[in-house]
């Protein structure tokens, strides 16, 4: 940046201008208003890692380091979109393997609903994660994927399945309610 400026200073004057507009483009581009919000973050911290050498340029350096950064991040949510419906197509393909009844065939489609919602509603890295272990990848190659240490991918994986596993249960509570308004509904409570 300029020779003698108080980089810390510098940077939180050029954060304050720029936020606004960074954010704003990486929210048209993902139309995710909390992940445009965490990779606005992302390309102020590459700023201030590695800023450009003229100060006059640093409005086209961001708009090209928000361009990268959200298009990573678009390819990560399609890739993660890409193993979920492998994961679903490799259910179903499993259950055809047997004639089940019909109240087992809805059970069935019921569960892999809601596990779909509960995946949903964990973050990116959670279900990456947990998809990618299901998809038999190493904690290496998971932790190369996500861009992470190698040694976190254990606590990782076993917070996610935590998240995935209360999610889940909130998920059957809400049903299990809903069922038995419709139950007392339907005896005239």
């Amino acid at each position: 940046m300029e020779e003698g400026t108080h980089v810390p200073e510098l940077f939180q004057r050029l954060f304050r201008e720029h936020y606004p507009v960074v954010a704003r483009k990486l929210y048209a581009l993902t139309g995710d208003y909390a992940a445009a919000e965490d990779l606005a973050q992302e390309v102020f911290l590459r700023l201030y890692r590695s800023h450009p050498d003229r100060l006059e340029a640093v409005g086209a350096w961001l708009h090209r380091v928000l361009i990268r950064v959200g298009y990573d991040y678009l390819r990560q949510r399609s890739s993660v979109k890409a193993l979920l419906e492998k994961e679903t197509a490799r259910v179903a393909a499993w259950s055809e393997g047997t004639s089940p009844s019909g109240e087992t065939e809805v059970i069935r489609e019921w569960e892999k609903d809601v596990v779909r919602r509960v995946l949903r509603k964990l973050t990116d890295r959670d279900r990456t994660a947990l998809l990618l272990r299901e998809e038999g990848y190493s904690y290496e190659e998971i932790a190369l994927r996500l861009e992470i240490n190698p040694k976190i991918v254990g606590t990782l994986l076993a917070r996610a399945e935590e998240r995935l596993k209360k999610k889940y249960g909130q998920e059957e509570e809400r049903r299990d309610g809903q069922r038995s308004e419709a139950e007392r509904r339907d005896a005239g409570f």
